[in-house]
């Protein structure tokens, strides 16, 4: 049975931000790679199977992790980037939850925390940029998906004040928003 064949409908699935974020990791990824919020594991299954690279793919959902594990990639549940040691990873990819969302018009369920940035669409980039640099190994990348939804400069001010370079390495624009992928180094 291949991972298409047991689809959970409470799995995120790939979209446009998602090919996004899987191009520019493949241009830009090397070495161990983690891939945080896997969903379904297509980006991560594209980074190993274009670049020939050993990938983990960490969701908090188990459902996702199995997918995950289902397409082949190293699938583990995890909440970003807890339980992985210090230095373990060449490149991280993380598209976040960043929809604003009104804390009152939530569910509580695994699309909700697919989908869900808090009210500033930040509630997650916040945690996992104060703690992703723990996990980069010397020289290595952080590929963050951006969406204007979030506040870009305010995204900005953390990934600055974590102590990160940035650079825009893929960027799209669609009508409702703009979405960047950035590489962060220390």
């Amino acid at each position: 049975m291949t991972g298409l064949d047991r689809e959970q409908p409470d799995v995120y699935r790939p979209a446009e931000d998602s090919g996004l974020l899987a191009d520019a990791a493949i241009e830009v990824a090397h070495g161990r790679v983690l891939e945080v919020g896997t969903g379904s594991g297509w980006v991560a299954e594209r980074i190993a199977e274009e670049r020939g690279l050993r990938v983990v793919g960490s969701d908090r959902n188990p459902h996702a992790a199995a997918e995950a594990r289902d397409r082949g990639v190293d699938g583990v549940v995890a909440d970003l980037v807890a339980p992985f040691r210090d230095d373990a990873f060449d490149t991280v990819c993380f598209n976040p939850p960043y929809l604003p969302t009104d804390p009152e018009n939530e569910w509580d369920d695994w699309m909700e925390h697919a989908l869900s940035g808090g009210e500033t669409g930040r509630a997650v980039i916040e945690p996992f940029v104060a703690e992703v640099g723990r996990v980069l190994a010397p020289g290595g990348v952080v590929l963050l998906l951006v969406s204007s939804l979030t506040g870009y400069d305010a995204v900005i001010d953390l990934i600055e004040g974590a102590g990160f370079d940035h650079e825009v390495v893929r960027e799209e624009s669609f009508p409702f928003e703009s979405l960047s992928v950035l590489a962060l180094r220390q």
